[in-house]
C-alpha cells in the first residue's frame, strides 16, 4: 500500500482520518509532532498554517507516495492557493472532511480543492466511515498499478 501524508489546517480532521485509515478507534487528541505510521504520515495543522513551518512539509512529503490535502466542509475559506499542487513532486489528492456537520458545504470545499489543482477528490465522514474505504482502495489500487508497471519494466530490460 502506498503511504499518504495528510496536510491541512488545525481541526481539519487529519488525526481522525489517520485513525480511521488505520482501523483504530477514534480518539480525539491534538497532534503535536509528525507521526509516521505504516500507510499514513499525520502532520500538525500548524505546519500548514505557518510559513516558517510549511517548508518542513515538503521534506516530510518525500517520505510519502501521495499527498492528501484535507479541507473541512465547514471552512470559511481555503488554505490552499490556486494550482498549489504543481509544487509537489508526488501525486496530490483532495480530501473533503466533516461532511456530516450541519453547516457543511462539501461542494464548496471540493471546488476549492479543484482550484488548488486536485484531480481526484474524496469525501469522508470518519464517524460513519463513509469514504474511508475509498481512500484505502485508492492507495492499494495505486500500488497495484505501480507494481505492474515496475514488473513490466523489469521484464522488458531482462
Amino acid at each position: 500500500m502506498k503511504k499518504i501524508i495528510l496536510l491541512g489546517r488545525v481541526g481539519s480532521g487529519k488525526t481522525t482520518l489517520t485513525q480511521a485509515l488505520r482501523g483504530k478507534e477514534i480518539d480525539y487528541h491534538k497532534t503535536q509532532y509528525v507521526h509516521y505510521h505504516s500507510c499514513v504520515i499525520d502532520t500538525p495543522g500548524e505546519y500548514a498554517e505557518n510559513r516558517f513551518l510549511g517548508s518542513a512539509l515538503a521534506l516530510y512529503a518525500y517520505e510519502s507516495d501521495v499527498v492528501g490535502l484535507l479541507l473541512s466542509a465547514t471552512e470559511p475559506y481555503s488554505l490552499y492557493s490556486p494550482n498549489i499542487v504543481c509544487m509537489a513532486n508526488r501525486e496530490v489528492i483532495g480530501i473533503v472532511t466533516q461532511i456530516d456537520k450541519p453547516d457543511a458545504r462539501p461542494d464548496l470545499a471540493e471546488q476549492w480543492l479543484r482550484l488548488a489543482g486536485c484531480k481526484k477528490i474524496f469525501h469522508v465522514n470518519t464517524l460513519s466511515g463513509e469514504g474511508v474505504k475509498d481512500i484505502l482502495d485508492f492507495l492499494q489500487q495505486n500500488q497495484t498499478k505501480s507494481k505492474k508497471k515496475t514488473d513490466k519494466t523489469l521484464t522488458n530490460t531482462q
